[in-house]
């Protein structure tokens, strides 16, 4: 049985991320799942299980650092916060996880994808904006848009998916309109689904606050699954 814990370091935080491989022959593309703001859980674990049923290695990363978890359902701003403000540094952790995934034994170095949840989806699109090597696709599911000024953006090379909820209050119409503007200046080959009606973290079971935009959305739940699904197949083939 591989092991399913893989530590590896940015500078002096060592991280923690789990590994899904259902094995097979021969290295196979990865698939990372960047957590929301609660920070490497269950959901992200579930995740990671389900890619590898699919015949991936899925890795759930870590981007607070091992043994730095927050708290299901509560406020967590007190871990995400700091990287909202250095996306700088958020960018280092992020590249740091895909050089730990390229490097796995069972991995295919050339094949490697992101798909990010709330935080993790703008995790997945600040990857993507980073150009790591290996890195052919990132989707991010109800994540946030902000584009992270850090200068200049390259052409971006990976293939994006934003799959957003439009009544999600965390990221606007005026915000789909910047990161689409965005992406077409970057020349990236990207793609947009947005579903009516859905609110931030449609794919959340436990998502019930809709006076706070947050609610789970089972029809959004199942279209944004079966779009990661077909994406994965055509960027990591």
């Amino acid at each position: 049985m591989p092991d399913t814990h893989l530590d590896y370091p940015d500078g002096d935080m060592i991280c923690e991320a789990y590994v899904a491989d259902g094995g097979g022959a021969g290295r196979r593309p990865a698939v990372l799942v960047a957590h929301q703001w609660a920070g490497l859980g269950d959901a992200e674990r579930a995740a990671a299980d389900r890619l590898a049923e699919l015949g991936y290695v899925g890795i759930a990363i870590d981007v607070y650092g091992k043994g730095r978890r927050g708290v299901a359902g509560g406020d967590n701003s007190a871990l995400m916060n700091p990287f909202l403000a250095d996306r700088a540094a958020l960018r280092a952790r992020l590249v740091a996880a895909v050089t730990a995934a390229r490097a796995h034994a069972a991995v295919d170095p050339e094949r490697v994808a992101v798909i990010g949840y709330c935080f993790g989806g703008l995790c997945a699109l600040d990857l993507a904006r980073a150009n790591p090597p290996g890195l052919r696709g990132a989707v991010s599911l109800h994540g946030m848009f902000s584009a992270p000024d850090l200068g200049p953006q390259p052409q971006i090379a990976a293939s994006v998916l934003v799959l957003h909820g439009w009544e999600d209050p965390m990221a606007p119409p005026a915000d789909v309109l910047a990161l689409a503007r965005e992406m077409t200046a970057a020349k990236a080959d990207w793609q947009l689904h947005a579903y009516g009606h859905a609110m931030h973290s449609f794919t959340n079971p436990k998502a019930a606050a809709p006076e706070r935009g947050l609610a789970y959305d089972p029809k959004a739940d199942r279209r944004s699954w079966a779009a990661t699904q077909a994406f994965l197949a055509e960027v990591l083939a």
